[in-house]
């Protein structure tokens, strides 16, 4: 393996940046693993253009950024059950997981990170909308910080804005827990284990309701925050194109596949990294 000597180029004034001058698929040294993490941990969301790596060379670079992860509603890869394929056929009108959110926050531990490689691509449309809730966090008033620390929120996979993103998928490649409700409790605000930085911990695709609270009184305040936390100023757009990558850190941005590419085929393939209980 050569050290690959590569730059950073931000993509916007919030997060997300291209890691350019890599090929992941020539092997990459542990040096440029820590790189890679060090990058994302400034960034929240890093982007590699032009890869062509097989499912197995997904697979071998996802093990050496973490534990990997069995997506719990789909079916994985036959021949690599880790992969999640992230699919819209063209007859379908909803995409899977098109709503802003968390990967799997409704998991007791949620995964730290996702690594999502682009595999087939509609000929326009189909781009990612990334969030910073670093930001969305650090922007707010010191009195509702004051109230958010303290409080717990309720986030469930049968939450129907984010469940609905699922039925086409799950008619013909769901796992047995896609029909079970899985629920956890975590801090609305989370503090990052690396950088000990605060984060805005809700979304909109899985946060029903405050802990100790009702969905109905919960709902001002949700609400609320679900549209602070999406700001343009704290957003980046991402456009794939075919070998793209992006590998975010999932426990302090969202983001929000957008469905604007009806009659067309679009697949990806989706990796997620074990993390830890929110604190």
């Amino acid at each position: 393996m050569n050290k690959q000597n590569f730059r950073i180029e931000p993509i916007s004034g919030s997060l997300g940046a291209e890691l350019l001058g890599v090929d992941l698929a020539a092997g990459v040294s542990d040096e440029m693993i820590e790189d890679i993490q060090k990058a994302q941990q400034e960034h929240l969301v890093v982007f590699f253009r032009d890869q062509d790596i097989t499912p197995a060379q997904h697979l071998e670079l996802a093990e050496r950024l973490g534990e990997v992860l069995e997506y719990p509603m789909v079916k994985g890869l036959e021949d690599y059950p880790q992969i999640a394929p992230v699919l819209k056929l063209p007859e379908e009108k909803k995409n899977f997981g098109g709503i802003w959110h968390t990967d799997t926050a409704y998991l007791p531990k949620p995964p730290k990170a996702t690594m999502l490689v682009a595999r087939e691509l509609p000929p326009y449309g189909g781009d990612t909308l990334f969030a910073n809730m670093y930001q969305a966090y650090e922007t707010l008033s010191d009195g509702l910080k004051a109230v958010l620390d303290t409080l717990r929120a309720i986030n469930s996979s049968a939450k129907a804005d984010a469940s609905a993103t699922r039925e086409d998928r799950l008619k013909t490649s769901g796992t047995a827990a896609a029909s079970e409700e899985i629920s956890a409790s975590h801090p609305v605000v989370r503090t990052h284990p690396e950088t000990g930085r605060k984060a805005l911990y809700v979304n909109s695709g899985h946060t029903t309701h405050f802990d100790g609270m009702t969905v109905e009184e919960s709902a001002p305040l949700l609400s609320y925050l679900f549209a602070h936390q999406i700001r343009p100023e704290f957003t980046c757009r991402f456009r794939w194109q075919p070998g793209s990558i992006a590998f975010w850190d999932n426990r302090a941005a969202q983001h929000n596949p957008i469905n604007d590419y009806h009659g067309f085929r679009r697949l990806m393939h989706r990796i997620t990294l074990a993390g830890d209980t929110p604190q």
